[in-house]
């Protein structure tokens, strides 16, 4: 038996997500023109990779280079559950192909964890922004394991990282409600997506996406509480919609936002508080 849920999501780099479950079937040999970043959940597989046997298992993060033949296999007999990320060629290089045949697969926690968040992300198309910043720190990642050459992983410009990450966070107080990818965000001030995820991270002690969202639910809270309606705070303040709202509202606070509003309704001067419930 086999299951297949497979989607492209609107993240600039990624051609495709897959996440499947598969009990005997075995792929041929084929090719991809994108870098392959898999990670298996339960079970294990065989593949051959260029002519070389290797294997995968839930401790280890897999990355097959574009346009290299491979096979897969389950390697018992209940058969393996996997998620794959297929990236665009350019966004590792295929000049780093030759380190991922010599060695495409390690065991690195880190790496498994940000490849963890980067799927959860992945399936709410209104994360883009979240899923961008996920993704280039995964992708940071890789570049170490596959260097290139001249490259020194671990150095940074240390001097311009906190001036980077003020301009970020000025980008996007400045584009609160449209929005800004961090693509765009990295041409205009000239620097790797994954650098300035790292130097707003280190700068302000949250990642850039959380800090977008913090600053929408201040605003939709102001708006909530001038008796705006929900659905209309939710466009107004840069959600996706008003199901994207609630949810980060309640993570945040505790409660939806309609409640939120009917609370504070209840409590304006003239109103008398719900049965139970003290003015704050």
């Amino acid at each position: 038996m086999s299951q297949v849920r497979a989607w492209r999501p609107p993240v600039p780099g990624i051609t495709e997500v897959l996440h499947a479950r598969f009990v005997d079937h075995a792929y041929p040999a084929h090719t991809h023109d994108t870098w392959t970043l898999l990670v298996v959940d339960d079970g294990a597989v065989v593949y051959d990779l260029d002519r070389h046997r290797h294997d995968t298992s839930r401790s280890q993060v897999t990355v097959l280079p574009p346009g290299v033949p491979h096979d897969g296999r389950p390697a018992t007999g209940h058969g393996f559950r996997k998620r794959v990320v297929y990236l665009d060629a350019g966004v590792l290089g295929r000049e780093r192909t030759g380190r991922a045949v010599d060695h495409p697969g390690w065991v690195d926690p880190e790496l498994r964890a940000g490849l963890d968040q980067l799927h959860r992300v992945l399936a709410d198309p209104a994360e883009t922004f979240e899923a961008e910043s996920r993704l280039a720190l995964v992708v940071e990642r890789l570049r170490l394991h596959l260097p290139q050459r001249g490259e020194h992983p671990g150095t940074a410009a240390a001097a311009s990282r906190r001036r980077l990450a003020r301009d970020l966070r000025e980008l996007l107080d400045a584009h609160l409600v449209t929005g800004m990818t961090l693509a765009q965000a990295g041409r205009l001030l000239q620097a790797p997506e994954s650098g300035l995820v790292r130097a707003f991270t280190r700068e302000y002690g949250i990642p850039p996406h959380r800090y977008l969202t913090g600053r929408r639910l201040d605003r939709a809270r102001r708006l909530l509480l001038a008796g705006e309606p929900a659905a209309e705070v939710a466009v107004a303040v840069g959600f996706h919609d008003q199901a994207h709202l609630t949810r980060h509202f309640r993570r945040l606070l505790g409660v939806p936002p309609g409640r939120f509003a009917r609370d504070a309704a209840a409590l304006r001067p003239g109103c008398r508080p719900p049965p139970g419930r003290a003015p704050r």
